[in-house]
């Protein structure tokens, strides 16, 4: 049930889309000084080593994270520094990204002393290695099932909330459990900024989630799709994340991120942003 380990895919494409959308959604909140609440529901590990075996395997983080990275200087958006700014803390000899940031990392390299962070984690041994990594930062982790942890935690004590959503969707029931996980919090705190991370499959599971996120009664909902321009026959294709409750002129500031990489020179997709529901 617990088989699924992000290590054979740290820094991948997905990954990419997925630490820009909520990289600026940080720095755009973080705009006013209220205290924020982050909470990432499937933190994994932390942090990645992208010259180990696992790693290695797949190299899934060359055609990612790596290409971004030697071609940062053609990136025009000035919204991918702060993605810059904590990548180059892990650059080893020759230029290439030694290790990979997580999203826990992500959300830590953020954090100021009015905000606090819940990293949930229920694999046995990436909790143990999250909480090696979170001893020293500060962090709390709650090592039990995000999407149920999510909901006690709700409201937070600080007045805003920022959450993450992110399971590996290696059980077919995620999609309809993250669904009305969401909408559970959306009851709960109304205000709360969300992203959601999916998978687009050559299945067509994804559009499951879709359906049943329209149906549930979530409003102001964004949603950005990134897909391979050469896709596997079989598998993930793309990727999506969706956004409830963007800051205000976040899309337009998301689509210029994505627009910097999706060409072939630099990461091979293509992107569509439209809402999923309206306000």
């Amino acid at each position: 049930m617990l088989s699924y380990l992000h290590a054979f895919h740290a820094g991948n494409f997905a990954d990419v889309q997925k630490h820009a959308a909520l990289t600026l959604a940080i720095t755009m909140m973080q705009a006013k000084a209220s205290g924020i609440a982050f909470m990432d529901t499937h933190a994994g590990s932390a942090m990645y080593d992208l010259d180990s075996e696992r790693a290695r395997k797949t190299a899934e983080a060359d055609h990612g994270v790596q290409k971004l990275w030697m071609a940062r200087e053609r990136l025009t958006s000035t919204d991918w520094q702060p993605v810059l700014d904590l990548l180059s803390v892990h650059t080893a000899k020759g230029g290439r990204l030694k290790r990979y940031p997580g999203s826990p990392a992500w959300f830590r390299r953020f954090l100021r002393p009015a905000d606090s962070l819940t990293a949930f984690e229920l694999h046995p041994t990436e909790g143990d290695q999250l909480e090696g990594w979170a001893s020293k930062q500060g962090v709390r982790v709650v090592r039990s099932d995000g999407l149920a942890g999510l909901l006690k935690q709700l409201p937070p004590r600080q007045p805003r909330l920022l959450v993450l959503i992110d399971p590996s969707y290696e059980i077919k029931s995620d999609y309809a459990n993250v669904a009305a996980t969401l909408a559970a919090a959306w009851q709960k705190c109304r205000h709360g900024v969300y992203l959601i991370w999916y998978p687009i499959l050559t299945s067509g599971l994804h559009q499951g989630l879709m359906d049943e996120i329209r149906q549930s009664g979530v409003r102001k909902v964004l949603r950005s799709e990134v897909r391979l321009e050469h896709p596997p026959e079989r598998g993930m294709i793309g990727s999506g994340m969706l956004v409830v409750n963007p800051p205000w002129g976040f899309d337009d500031r998301l689509a210029g991120m994505i627009e910097d990489i999706a060409d072939a020179d630099l990461l091979d997709v293509n992107h569509q942003l439209d809402w999923l529901v309206p306000e």
